[in-house]
């Protein structure tokens, strides 16, 4: 039997929809994947670098090796998902998808316990296959079974929820590894139970009905990419919303590949100190994820965007200043780290930072959701997960280049604040809906 959206009007808040049996299975489906993904990969990405010795795998390379192959599917599959996201019912997808994960985990256990890097490599590639064939499920989904009043609410739930899953998976990951002895079986067990309990809870998921059945699906990657990108440039507003939401990817990613660096030659923290950062990244676009549904009193409210990429320029060119006059110590531990005053504002400028990341991004989602043809819905978001894969590719590249060439991390944050203003500016300029409705707010407030 079919769910059929609600036509009411919002519920008291958006925390009332893990109650909801529309929301809640799919909720925490989306949750424990993201969740498993990444305790999978830094629990692998732990072991190559400080347990196992591969002459061909260097620890320097390794994070940077396993990431790509994460990616790359995005860039293979995004197309042909959403092309089966909108062909088929989506809870069917969702649980043909949790199968999957169950046997690419199984696969992994064996990869953990007898230490193959070659089976635990290929599973990264197909843990990427398997959320680039979830993306445009998920995202389809929301739209489909949430009411205009409710979008952005269950948006910034999602939203939250993917941050706090990749914060607790990197956690679990190192933690399920610390033990040189039974880390690897506990990462093979915790692994594959992760991916059992996703499986059990997309088993709940209603039934979602496809948007259009005539779709015929077709398996050329490179051919439907490009017919996803020009399907998604017929509405511009769409279409360069989809960019905006890449370049926010491609600002996150820098944060989130330089934490380690940052922490340990700039703020001379150890390993915990990065850690430290990434949870007030993880947990400060959690927050503004969420204030999104209030600050919008329940509408899809692109006006907000403008006010995310106002903060996004704002605390990263804080976050530069805050580095001068650091003191020169020793390397410190997260008690000693927090002990000293200047770094707080360095945790308060990345915490603002963050948190208006989240009120840049998670107004444009439910938008793109609201805006797209019913029956072209998951290609489209398919399309923007093909960009989002291209941008933070390039975003590696060109970091990598500047610090070769001699830039600074902080100047790096620097540099990122400038082109925000920049690309930021070019997008309010040339989509003034964004800013019409910035004014209309504005005068609600």
């Amino acid at each position: 039997m079919s769910f059929i959206r609600p036509e009411a009007g919002p519920l008291s808040n958006q925390f009332a929809l893990l109650k909801q049996k529309r929301f809640a299975p799919f909720f925490w489906t989306a949750f424990l994947g993201a969740f498993n993904d990444n305790a999978f990969k830094f629990a692998f990405t732990i072991l190559v670098t400080y347990r196992l010795q591969v002459g061909w795998l260097p620890p320097a390379l390794a994070g940077l090796v396993i990431g790509a192959l994460f990616i790359l599917p995005f860039l293979l599959f995004s197309a042909t998902s959403g092309q089966l996201s909108d062909k088929y019912d989506k809870a069917k997808l969702m649980r043909w998808v949790k199968n999957l994960e169950v046997v690419i985990m199984l696969i992994a256990a064996y990869g953990f316990i007898f230490s193959n890097i070659f089976v635990l490599l290929l599973c990264v590639l197909l843990m990427g296959t398997h959320s680039a064939l979830f993306g445009p499920v998920k995202f389809s989904y929301l739209p489909q079974v949430l009411n205009e009043g409710e979008l952005t609410g269950g948006n910034g739930m999602v939203a939250m929820g993917t941050f706090v899953a990749i914060l607790l998976g990197n956690i679990t990951g190192a933690l399920l590894v610390a033990d040189p002895v039974s880390g690897s079986v506990l990462a093979a067990v915790v692994c594959t139970a992760i991916a059992i309990f996703g499986r059990i809870a997309a088993h709940f998921v209603p039934a979602s009905p496809p948007n259009d059945t005539c779709v015929v699906v077709r398996w050329n990657p490179i051919a439907e990419t490009w017919r996803n990108l020009r399907l998604a440039r017929g509405d511009q507003v769409v279409f360069r919303s989809l960019l905006g939401i890449s370049w926010m990817w491609f600002y996150g990613a820098v944060f989130l590949s330089q934490f380690p660096s940052f922490a340990k030659e700039v703020l001379h923290g150890d390993a915990q100190v990065a850690s430290l950062l990434l949870v007030i990244f993880s947990v400060g676009i959690g927050i503004g994820s969420l204030l999104c549904e209030k600050l919008s009193k329940g509408q899809v409210e692109i006006g907000l965007v403008p006010i995310g990429a106002v903060g996004m320029t704002v605390f990263a060119c804080e976050l530069y200043f805050a580095t001068y006059d650091l003191p020169i110590t020793t390397m410190t531990s997260v008690v000693q780290f927090i002990s000293v005053a200047s770094h707080w504002r360095v945790m308060l400028d990345l915490g603002f930072l963050s948190l208006f990341v989240g009120l840049y991004s998670v107004p444009m989602y439910a938008f793109i959701q609201l805006r797209s043809p019913v029956t072209h819905r998951a290609r489209i978001i398919a399309a923007n997960n093909i960009l989002n894969a291209l941008f933070m590719i390039i975003s590696a590249v060109m970091v990598g280049a500047l610090l070769k060439y001699g830039a600074t991390i902080p100047e790096v944050f620097l540099m990122l604040a400038i082109g925000n203003a920049l690309i930021t500016a070019w997008f309010f300029a040339t989509t003034p809906s964004y800013l019409h409705r910035f004014f209309a707010l504005t005068k609600r407030w």
